[in-house]
């Protein structure tokens, strides 16, 4: 790695690259994959022959370019969102990353801000870094949520362009308030600040915790983002999408690559969200998998933070690099997410869960601080 890194170096890179790795989790070949929060259950086989045939009727017209607006997944992902949206409040593009970019180019770029709030996706500042957007960070509270006052004063101090908001949070599963969203919308007034809500995990959510999609009406610098990629199992299919004012999508229309959805993936996330219900009936299963994890850590006195999503994050621990090294060793992996003294696991199958919890108490009992 260092010898690639001194290749790297003497190349004309933008100052603002240099010395930086690029993103990316261990890609190891263990039995339990517990790491990146995907959905351990699979697509069921009657979802994957209705994409296998919309894919293939899609492969008969790949002489042609794509639909460049994606007009017929739009309108699904407008019924599938619900809350009286439609085809024009809808973008997608290759996984929910490319959308931030998107709205990155559109919105950041040199001499303007993002503000993110750390602990959270690792993604947010190298995405504002290769769009040349400054990042700043302002801050959450020991128990890994925002206050609705502090972040919205922290906005309106930094006078950011754009605003990540994550809920529930990665890496910590923490989610927002209404309240947060909205004095955070508030304040970004003055600089005409974007606000992304990114609830890539919203569908885990724990009943009666609110979806900022119904803030936005009125709202026309507030953006919903959210992915296929973990309740509906489609990591490998790259569908990521956003709800937001018409006026939002037709400015990402400027910096989109032409055609950037290929036919194959609007087929197969059509094919998906016409399946919606048999995608998402693991989901109430993960919860409880999920919840299962957060009661038995917490019985084995490890600090637990609470979770709307499909992971959790557990503190107390001497040595994390030592149990993320013995859960290896056993066949399970799980993230290591810079932390102190934390890990992140996700919530997978019944069997995949119990493998995880009896090797992580053979392990702990030495590693509770």
């Amino acid at each position: 790695m260092t010898d690639q890194l001194e290749r790297l170096g003497r190349l004309p890179l933008r100052e603002n690259l240099r010395g930086l790795r690029p993103y990316g989790a261990p890609q190891l070949d263990v039995p339990i994959l517990l790491n990146v929060n995907e959905n351990t259950y699979g697509v069921p086989e009657d979802v994957r022959s209705a994409i296998v045939e919309a894919v293939q009727e899609a492969v008969s017209g790949l002489n042609r370019y794509p639909d460049r607006e994606f007009t017929v997944l739009r309108e699904h992902l407008a019924h599938y969102l619900g809350h009286g949206l439609t085809a024009d409040n809808i973008w997608a593009a290759n996984g929910s990353n490319e959308v931030l970019q998107h709205i990155l180019l559109a919105f950041g770029g040199p001499g303007r801000s993002a503000l993110g709030f750390p602990p959270t996706y690792s993604m947010y500042p190298l995405l504002a870094g290769s769009t040349g957007t400054a990042y700043v960070t302002g801050s959450r509270q020991e128990n890994f949520n925002l206050d609705a006052r502090s972040a919205a004063e922290e906005v309106a101090a930094t006078g950011a362009n754009v605003v990540f908001l994550c809920s529930p949070n990665n890496p910590t599963g923490t989610a927002l308030t209404q309240e947060v969203v909205a004095e955070v919308y508030d304040a970004g007034e003055a600089a005409q600040a974007i606000i992304i809500v990114d609830e890539a995990y919203a569908e885990f959510s724990h009943e009666g915790t609110p979806s900022a999609l119904e803030l936005l009406p009125g709202r026309e610098r507030l953006i919903v983002s959210r992915t296929m990629s973990k309740a509906f199992a489609l990591a490998g299919a790259r569908l990521g999408y956003l709800a937001a004012a018409p006026e939002i999508a037709d400015a990402l229309r400027l910096v989109r690559l032409p055609y950037h959805l290929s036919a194959v993936t609007q087929a197969t996330a059509v094919a998906a969200l016409t399946h919606s219900h048999r995608l998402l009936a693991n989901v109430n299963e993960i919860k409880r998998q999920r919840d299962r994890i957060v009661t038995e850590l917490t019985g084995m006195g490890l600090t637990v933070a609470p979770s709307d999503a499909n992971f959790v994050l557990f503190g107390g621990l001497e040595d994390p690099r030592a149990v993320w090294q013995g859960l290896l060793d056993a066949g399970v992996l799980i993230r290591d997410v810079g932390i102190p003294n934390h890990l992140r696991v996700t919530a997978g199958t019944e069997k995949e869960t119990s493998i995880f919890l009896e090797t992580l108490e053979s392990l702990i009992r030495p590693s509770v601080s």
